[in-house]
């Protein structure tokens, strides 16, 4: 099963270079099959520009969440902490291998979808 992310070009870049080994999460998928998630980078460059393999997924209280994740969490703490703010628990799916599409797709018309404001499940 495949999920597509909507994730800033900014942290799919950093995803790609092997520099954030988590993508945080304020709400996760119910389908517990998910294993891929496809990589929707949103505005300015609204494409699909790869997907990686889900290695598992933290559910935690979010200062834990930080301290599990932090070495390899690709953005500040700050950040973090203002991403989930007002938020009890949060998620980390920890991404195990990437691949960077050679040619972007476009999320219209190669997945008939619009880009999803969080996640969507891609039809198989």
């Amino acid at each position: 099963m495949q999920a597509i992310l909507s994730i800033k070009p900014e942290f799919a870049e950093k995803i790609f270079a092997g520099l954030k080994k988590y993508e945080f999460r304020k709400s996760i998928f119910k389908n517990p099959s998910v294993k891929t998630i496809v990589v929707y980078a949103s505005s300015p460059v609204k494409m699909v520009i790869g997907e990686f393999e889900v290695d598992y997924i933290i559910t935690s209280e979010i200062p834990e969440l930080w301290e599990l994740t932090k070495a390899h969490a690709g953005i500040s703490e700050s950040f973090f902490y203002k991403y989930f703010e007002n938020k009890k628990c949060g998620y980390a799916i920890k991404i195990k291998k990437t691949r960077r599409y050679k040619t972007p797709k476009c999320i219209v018309n190669d997945y008939e979808m619009v880009p999803p404001q969080s996640f969507a499940y891609i039809k198989e």
